[in-house]
């Protein structure tokens, strides 16, 4: 009984749901972690970085929620979304360059 306890904890803690759970904490318990912790604070809101990624376009807007703000690999946003890697590197790699623009034009106004 000990080895099949062993062996299922083993599976749990290999399974890819533990591990996305473990990498995809929301931004709330980690700015109080780290608030706790380092005494500062982090809120993309504070930056309009939010605001930023709702004005891209939804394919790039997935995209960067999932690998920026939930944590995803570009790999597993690839079998999320159903899309192949190659399609999700350049999306991801455009949706940065747009942002950079707003940031740009934001800092320079």
């Amino acid at each position: 009984m000990v080895n099949i306890a062993r062996n299922q904890a083993i599976d749990k803690v290999r399974s890819k749901d533990f591990v996305n759970q473990t990498k995809n904490q929301p931004l709330d318990k980690t700015v109080s972690f780290v608030d706790m912790n380092k005494h500062t604070s982090y809120n993309p809101e504070t930056i309009g970085l939010k605001e930023m990624v709702n004005k891209l376009e939804t394919e790039h807007r997935q995209i960067i929620d999932l690998i920026f703000f939930e944590g995803y690999s570009q790999s597993e946003a690839a079998e999320k979304l159903s899309i192949p890697l190659g399609t999700i590197k350049t999306r991801s790699r455009t949706a940065i360059m747009k942002l950079r623009q707003q940031f740009d034009s934001v800092n320079n106004n």
